[in-house]
């Protein structure tokens, strides 16, 4: 099996060399791009991009902007790097389907931490892991959710936390264990990040959403 491949997209050089050089010794093969116009058209021309690292602020073409052209493709997992603490810039992160959103300065060990947790569980391999539940399919290992025959369009997380709410039916689980459980990390963040998965993955779900219940004052139950 080849090097996992991992676009690289900002507009310092000396970030670009941080993370490829950190990467690297993790054993995946790094691209690189300056900007946001740069990302995309390399993107589209590679074959099996696992992850993409988008800095927000580049000429030419911003992060958002090639967040979302490639969006329109690809579910391909995202992690945007910014240097504005501005919950609104998260937020329109979340909205845009990222997977993470890490603001600079980080500690290049973390990031590593938390691509490879996603690329676990992009990754696997053996057979196949379905869940079902009252018309609700969700394909573990082709990524794919749907219901009542229809295929649902569900972001990178927003399947992960369908997954675990399916594992969890009948559970009561608080935000911080939401938390721990989908993002796979201690996220020192606001539980606004739950909320805003919650409220996509219902609208996507239609009638269905109405599964995932809001426990008040501690989280949700998918019942």
């Amino acid at each position: 099996m080849g090097k996992l491949k991992i676009l690289v997209v900002d507009d310092e050089s000396r970030m670009r060399k941080l993370l490829k050089d950190f990467l690297s010794m993790q054993g995946y093969e790094v691209l690189e791009a300056e900007n946001g116009s740069v990302a995309v058209d390399l993107f589209f021309a590679t074959q099996d991009i696992a992850l993409v690292i988008l800095d927000v602020m580049m000429p030419v073409m911003d992060g958002w902007q090639a967040c979302r052209e490639i969006r329109n493709y690809s579910k391909v997992p995202i992690i945007m790097l910014t240097a504005k603490g501005d919950e609104r810039d998260e937020l329109q992160g979340f909205q845009l389907g990222v997977d993470e959103y890490i603001t600079k300065p980080f500690s290049p060990k973390i990031l590593v931490a938390r691509v490879e947790a996603i690329l676990r569980r992009t990754s696997q391999t053996g057979e196949a892991d379905t869940l079902e539940y009252e018309g609700i399919v969700l394909d573990k290992t082709a990524h794919v959710v749907t219901i009542n025959g229809e295929n649902i369009d569900l972001s990178f997380k927003e399947f992960e936390l369908l997954a675990y709410f399916m594992e969890n039916k009948g559970v009561a689980l608080s935000r911080d264990k939401i938390l721990n459980s989908v993002w796979n990390y201690d996220y020192f963040g606001d539980a606004r990040t739950i909320d805003t998965h919650v409220k996509k993955l219902r609208s996507k779900m239609g009638g269905s959403g109405d599964r995932i219940k809001t426990v008040w004052g501690m989280g949700y139950k998918f019942e």
